[in-house]
């Protein structure tokens, strides 16, 4: 996969950007990715926002061509939980990541990423990474909240530290196209399980308590309840 960055000084959202190309300039090519220094109305899974400061912080949607079915859009914000894991365990940041489309330093998160269907052509993969946000910042979050800078207590350029993730997503993205969740599952399940882990799902006002069972064939967690094992295809895990 070729790399192509186009960096703005501020945008909404870097995924609604790139959704915008489709409609004004056509089809984008594999690997186009779209970075803003300043991202105002960033968003994750549930509609949340996705705060970061002006400059410090990585925010970026890395276009993915695959005609591949919907159902397999989850697993391929794995594929990039996976290399973006890659990249601060390569610091020494000891992160793991977590179902469905996070990474978290202890209970902390660090990154998020928010993937979603162009049809027909592919994925928009968005990815947002706390790189230089303060502990200040951090605490200002109604949910825990880490940085690279925060973990090494060292400041990172937000432009490199995007370039060296683009090894890590060739790889991981390169497993996702062979084999889909399948070539994911044995890293997966190291680093976010292990099996058998308690677990509860909130998804809206709905709870599921049980343990980890494992994950399905597009990287659905597999949930051990009371009643037998359970499908979970989206919620917030704790």
């Amino acid at each position: 996969m070729k790399f192509q960055v186009e960096w703005f000084d501020r945008l909404a959202s870097t995924n609604a950007t790139m959704r915008e190309l489709f409609l004004c300039d056509g089809e984008p090519r594999e690997g186009f990715v779209v970075a803003a220094r300043e991202q105002t109305a960033g968003r994750g899974r549930q509609d949340r926002k996705w705060i970061s400061t002006p400059g410090q912080d990585l925010c970026f949607s890395l276009f993915v061509r695959t005609g591949t079915e919907l159902e397999t859009v989850p697993s391929l914000s794995m594929a990039a939980a996976l290399a973006v894991n890659d990249l601060l365990r390569s610091t020494g940041i000891l992160s793991a990541p977590k179902w469905p489309n996070d990474v978290l330093v202890g209970e902390k998160k660090i990154c998020g990423i928010l993937s979603e269907r162009v049809e027909p052509a592919g994925i928009v993969v968005g990815i947002g990474l706390n790189v230089n946000m303060t502990g200040e910042e951090a605490g200002a979050i109604d949910r825990p909240a880490t940085s690279m800078l925060i973990e090494s207590g060292k400041p990172r350029d937000i432009a490199q530290t995007l370039e060296a993730l683009f090894q890590p997503l060739e790889y991981w993205i390169g497993e996702w196209k062979r084999g889909g969740f399948s070539n994911l599952r044995k890293t997966w399940t190291q680093q976010a399980g292990p099996v058998g882990k308690p677990l509860a799902v909130h998804d809206g006002g709905l709870k599921k308590s049980g343990a980890l069972a494992g994950f399905g064939n597009h990287g659905e967690l597999l949930l051990r309840t009371k009643n037998g094992i359970e499908t979970i295809w989206s919620g917030e895990v704790s």
